[in-house]
């Protein structure tokens, strides 16, 4: 059990909250996830901006950094009779057969932190996952130390920047033909308050 990191469980509440009912556990990397991160991030970057095998491997075995993997818990969709309130439940243990719904890589450097990637499937986006990945690796950031992290992303990624400022990331400075394929990138930050 010490490669969970981190649960959610049923919430008790009126209002539902955006990461609410996200039936996915967050656990560390392993060695034989290798080959699906490496799909997930083909599938979900186009050419120029997804990372070759070496690239990605690279990534995930650098110094200072860390993988953190969503696992779906295949948990079906209860309904809370008090409330009437749909929600998953998410068991305490990760089950070996679960899929993955996404990963992050992240590297933290004294003060200062970076997110690599964070990939979710298609099907897995707008369910809370992708926050779920991001909040975990902040809190093991933060935990290490680190005071902000910067992460890039594409311009034209819409989706990504309306998520990142979501979670309070502002961009700070544009880097020109970033990516191989000549998109521009922006760089986001965010400061690591203590919570």
């Amino acid at each position: 059990m010490d490669h969970l990191l981190h649960v959610l469980r049923p919430r008790h509440r009126a209002a539902p909250r955006y990461n609410d009912g996200v039936p996915f556990s967050i656990r560390d990397f392993q060695a034989t996830d290798f080959d699906t991160l490496w799909r997930i991030d083909q599938e979900c970057f186009p050419a120029g901006i997804s990372y070759s095998q070496a690239e990605l491997r690279a990534y995930i075995r650098g110094r200072g950094s860390f993988t953190l993997v969503a696992v779906d818990n295949g948990i079906p969709l209860m309904t809370d009779s008090n409330s009437g309130n749909s929600q998953r439940y998410s068991p305490a243990i990760t089950p070996a057969n679960g899929s993955v719904g996404g990963f992050i890589v992240a590297e933290a450097g004294g003060r200062s932190a970076h997110v690599i990637t964070i990939d979710v499937i298609k099907t897995a986006r707008r369910s809370g996952v992708g926050s779920l990945l991001l909040q975990a690796a902040e809190d093991r950031l933060r935990a290490s130390g680190c005071g902000s992290v910067e992460l890039e992303t594409a311009v034209d990624n819409l989706s990504a920047l309306s998520f990142y400022k979501r979670h309070g990331y502002s961009v700070i400075k544009t880097f020109p033909r970033y990516y191989s394929n000549g998109v521009d990138a922006l760089a986001l930050e965010k400061e690591l308050s203590e919570k």
